[in-house]
């Protein structure tokens, strides 16, 4: 792999770890809403127990799935077709970042900023694959 596909597989590293840290607040939230070895048996149904920032918590984990599922294809689409567009890298180091933002602003309750960090956050997997495909189609 050359150096300027670099950025694309640190991006799809970057936004798997970011799902894995979208861990941290809903633990928090499960840990202050008691959870005992009992709720290992249906852990979604402790949920009503969850403080309200721990419901905002447990939506920002199940949304960084989804997240991932787009992003994720889009980094593998432009690492297998040597995109080497300067907003296509902007575009891969962009993402995580605002991912991480994203649940932030969800745990925090910032409904503006939360909805700019997901629009901008799907608008750089988009923008990944548009420039995946331009690379594929241009060989």
């Amino acid at each position: 792999m050359t150096s300027a596909l670099a950025p694309f597989a640190w991006s799809l590293l970057l936004a798997a770890g970011v799902v894995v840290f979208s861990t941290v607040p809903l633990g928090a939230a499960r840990s202050q809403a008691n959870f005992q070895m009992a709720d290992l048996a249906a852990p979604r149904a402790m949920f009503e127990r969850l403080p309200a920032w721990g419901k905002r918590a447990a939506w920002a984990h199940q949304n960084c799935f989804e997240a991932f599922t787009l992003h994720a294809p889009a980094a593998l689409l432009c690492l297998v077709a040597g995109v080497t567009s300067p907003v296509a890298i902007a575009a891969a180091w962009i993402h995580p970042l605002l991912r991480l933002a994203y649940i932030a602003m969800y745990v925090g309750n910032v409904p503006p900023l939360r909805g700019l960090c997901w629009a901008g956050s799907l608008t750089c997997s988009g923008l990944l694959y548009v420039e995946g495909l331009k690379a594929l189609l241009a060989s």
